[in-house]
């Protein structure tokens, strides 16, 4: 049974998001969300991050949502120290908030950012630490997911562990449903 998932995607730069106000983030929540509960439906227990921009802090966010309804706790396990240093102060404030309300935080390095390798031992680290992930990218553009992928996929050929996935197709395919049946977010 999945009980532990690990969820990745985009940061929220290479979507071209810079705001929470943008109109495409209540929907890639919706489908982030949906797929969340299903899991969690299904037994799921803990989602894992490692805290970064983007699909990241918004399934944060949300499973801080969820947890009103449902017994489901997240953990934001960042690669190394002071990973946010370099970031807005609106999405500083959302990640520390996050991480004070984070069920389990950890440092997998407790140095400042030294190289390529503790993005690499993050990615290790998440894949063997879950019975599954979910991934919101699309195969042919991937981005910086592309090594988690690759990583997770390799592991996948040699483990059972399931990897889920939400394209840009399905995202299209979630709005003109929502549009279709006059639902707006």
């Amino acid at each position: 049974m999945e009980k532990t998932m690990t969820v990745t995607g985009y940061k929220s730069y290479e979507l071209n998001i810079r705001s929470a106000k943008d109109e495409r983030l209540p929907y890639i929540k919706y489908a982030l969300k949906q797929r969340l509960i299903s899991f969690i439906e299904n037994g799921g227990e803990w989602i894992l991050t490692s805290g970064q921009l983007g699909i990241e802090l918004w399934t944060c966010e949300i499973v801080a949502e969820l947890r009103e309804e449902y017994p489901v706790k997240y953990a934001i396990i960042p690669p190394f120290n002071n990973q946010e240093k370099r970031w807005s102060e609106q999405d500083q404030e959302l990640y520390l908030r996050l991480i004070l309300e984070a069920d389990y935080y950890a440092l997998l390095c407790q140095d400042d950012y030294k190289g390529p390798y503790q993005f690499t031992t993050k990615d290790s680290w998440l894949i063997e630490k879950s019975d599954c992930c979910l991934m919101l990218v699309d195969d042919q553009f991937p981005g910086s997911v592309k090594y988690f992928m690759e990583r997770a996929i390799e592991y996948s050929g040699r483990n059972n562990y399931p990897i889920y996935y939400i394209t840009p197709f399905d995202l299209n395919d979630m709005i003109r449903e929502l549009q279709e049946n006059d639902q707006t977010l």
